[in-house]
């Protein structure tokens, strides 16, 4: 499994584990990063301070190993500046920015010797990651959970159309819960993988076991996207799904939309567990997972790499 992404980070395996809000806390970053992946830590739902706490934790569960791990900065955030000053400050060897422009931060970031990944949702937004400077680029297909692109480009369709437009060490993010799915990407043209649902149910993910027993039990076609006025948002369909998606279909505003969301409902939702009102956020591939336990990340990225190797030699 070997491939620019594993020299870039210093990792065994080309899998990366999302910065996902209410998820990926330093538990979760560590035990992927002391599996052989990427762990990042995500600082969309975290304070400077909070995020600082999770650096120290995670370095001291990583440190027997000497594995590396990440932070994931969301450039929407309103205090980017002091999160970004905490990473400097951690010495935090990997940033992955989303949700905004890399240009402000790439420069900054290298001249601090911390390497920097950008996750884009489309062709064009890939190559102004190059012209930006940034060491790889993730491509996020629209099955992702949570936030994604305007496109509603599918992995399968934006991995070779970004692969054409940068010449940079590529990463696949969206809809890959096997070690099958990891091998079509890399045939695809991606040398590495960003894994999101399938680890924000494992044991180690911060989301509370409410939220997972929930995604666990997903159907297919649970999830949907919503809040296109917004910024648009795969939910999965319960109590709050079914207040946005009625005032969408009423012709509601923006203003209106932001109302209905309040402040909370994914912390409420995803790390307090309450699956009625709260926003659920989880990719489509939830429902290739129904019926699963919730495992531990050994278990789980032991099976991708088996189920990698295995379907490779299969195809030989």
């Amino acid at each position: 499994m070997n491939s620019r992404i594993t020299e870039l980070f210093g990792i065994e395996y080309p899998i990366i584990a999302g910065g996902m809000v209410w998820c990926s806390g330093w538990k979760l970053a560590a035990a992927v990063s002391n599996a052989g992946g990427l762990g990042l830590i995500g600082a969309g739902s975290m304070t400077p301070e909070v995020l600082r706490e999770h650096i120290t934790q995670c370095r001291e569960a990583t440190q027997e190993e000497g594995k590396p791990f990440g932070v994931n900065v969301p450039l929407m955030k309103p205090n980017v500046a002091e999160i970004m000053e905490v990473i400097a400050q951690e010495h935090v060897p990997v940033v992955f920015t989303s949700a905004g422009s890399p240009k402000k931060w790439t420069a900054w970031l290298h001249e601090r010797g911390i390497k920097v990944a950008h996750v884009v949702a489309s062709s064009t937004f890939a190559r102004k990651c190059e012209e930006a400077g940034v060491d790889a680029v993730v491509a996020e297909g629209f099955e992702a959970g949570g936030h994604n692109g305007k496109e509603e480009t599918t992995t399968l369709c934006l991995i070779p159309a970004a692969r054409r437009a940068t010449k940079l060490p590529l990463i696949a993010a969206g809809g890959i819960t096997s070690g099958e799915a990891i091998l079509a990407t890399r045939v695809l043209g991606a040398e590495g993988v960003q894994i999101g649902t399938l680890f924000a149910l494992t044991q180690e993910s911060g989301a509370h076991e409410a939220f997972k027993r929930r995604c666990l039990d997903l159907n297919e076609g649970d999830t949907k996207l919503l809040l296109r006025k917004l910024s648009p948002t795969r939910l999965v369909k319960g109590g709050f799904y079914d207040s946005i998606e009625e005032a969408e279909n009423r012709g509601a505003s923006g203003e209106e939309l932001l109302d209905i969301i309040g402040i909370g409902k994914t912390k409420a939702g995803i790390f307090e567990g309450d699956i009625e009102n709260g926003e659920l956020e989880i990719g489509q591939a939830a429902s290739l997972l129904k019926g699963n336990d919730i495992e531990p990340v050994a278990t789980v990225m032991q099976r991708l790499v088996l189920e990698y190797e295995q379907a490779l030699a299969s195809l030989q």
